[in-house]
């Protein structure tokens, strides 16, 4: 019960357009407070989603990482060098290696050398790991369909749109400093 309510109360500590106008004449700033709203609430979202994500996991005995790496394998025909799971993942080679170790721990993927290049090791897809996913999408995929529910198709489309906009300006929270007005100028 205490994590449903971590993630319910979703709009109780992003701060409200008021808080956000406050701030920005507090500091005297010419940015549109509304989009400084915006963005904190999708922060706040990112941060309450990605909590989420590591409970409904480990229903299932993973993490978010290590479904991602499976799914993946799965969906590239089972067998992957390491180098393009960080790649697909988004992740470094030093995080895939260590979802590889724990997966091949439990039996869910192993090593062989590559079919394609022999001095390399790549990462197989398990039978155990092929029918994990399997027994699981049933569960996992009626969630993820409930999760936005409340959404008609037309508003799923129109977010889907917003979010792949948004998703190109994350790089705003993490380029250096004088790049910001670079993504201010491209608007």
């Amino acid at each position: 019960m205490a994590n449903k309510n971590i993630i319910s109360n979703a709009n109780d500590a992003a701060p409200s357009l008021i808080q956000s106008k406050r701030q920005i004449e507090r500091y005297n700033l010419d940015v549109d407070a509304q989009a400084v709203l915006v963005a904190a609430r999708l922060m706040e979202a990112g941060s309450k989603l990605g909590h989420a994500s590591e409970i409904h996991f480990s229903r299932f005995g993973l993490s978010t990482g290590r479904y991602r790496l499976l799914a993946d394998l799965e969906d590239n025909e089972g067998e992957e060098l390491p180098s393009q799971l960080a790649e697909h993942l988004g992740v470094t080679r030093a995080t895939v290696t260590g979802l590889i170790d724990i997966l091949e721990r439990d039996g869910l993927v192993s090593r062989r050398t590559s079919a394609t290049d022999g001095r390399q090791r790549s990462v197989v897809l398990t039978e155990q790991g092929a029918r994990k996913l399997r027994d699981m999408a049933p569960e996992h995929f009626a969630r993820l369909e409930a999760m936005v529910g409340l959404l008609s198709v037309e508003e799923r489309s129109v977010f889907l749109d917003l979010l792949g906009r948004v998703t190109q300006g994350i790089s705003a929270l993490t380029d250096e400093p004088g790049k910001v007005k670079e993504h201010i100028r491209k608007e």
